[in-house]
């Protein structure tokens, strides 16, 4: 298995046009391989002491945090996938900027991949 993670600032106003412009996106990832998405609107985000989620992506009080996830079955599944969908020549229009603006900042965005290295599942 292979995680790509997000952790990004959502206008509080924008909730709905968040989850709009991921169901519109989130499908291409499927079709590129990914086994599961899932979009998580903060709900108990605590203030830290030192860090937290809010201060990571510098969100303001008008914005609340949002953590993603894509799980995929593998590295190579996921970076063949992501060439396929980030292709300048073929960028599928549900993801094209232009026509699917994100709701939020993409520079305040954290993204990173991730192997996982403990996996504990329920039978």
């Amino acid at each position: 298995m292979y995680i790509d993670g997000f952790v990004i600032a959502v206008p509080k106003a924008n909730r709905q046009k968040f989850i709009d412009h991921a169901g519109h996106a989130d499908p291409i990832f499927i079709e590129m391989g990914a086994t599961r998405v899932i979009e998580c609107w903060g709900d108990e985000v605590p203030d830290g002491t030192h860090t937290d989620f809010r201060k990571a992506v510098q969100a303001t009080d008008e914005e609340d945090v949002v953590f993603s996830w894509i799980e995929w079955p593998d590295k190579a599944t996921r970076d063949a996938g992501m060439a396929r969908m980030m292709a300048p020549d073929n960028m599928d229009p549900r993801i094209d900027p232009a026509k699917n603006p994100m709701p939020f900042d993409g520079k305040r965005m954290i993204f990173g991949g991730f192997a996982p290295v403990v996996q504990l599942e329920q039978e």
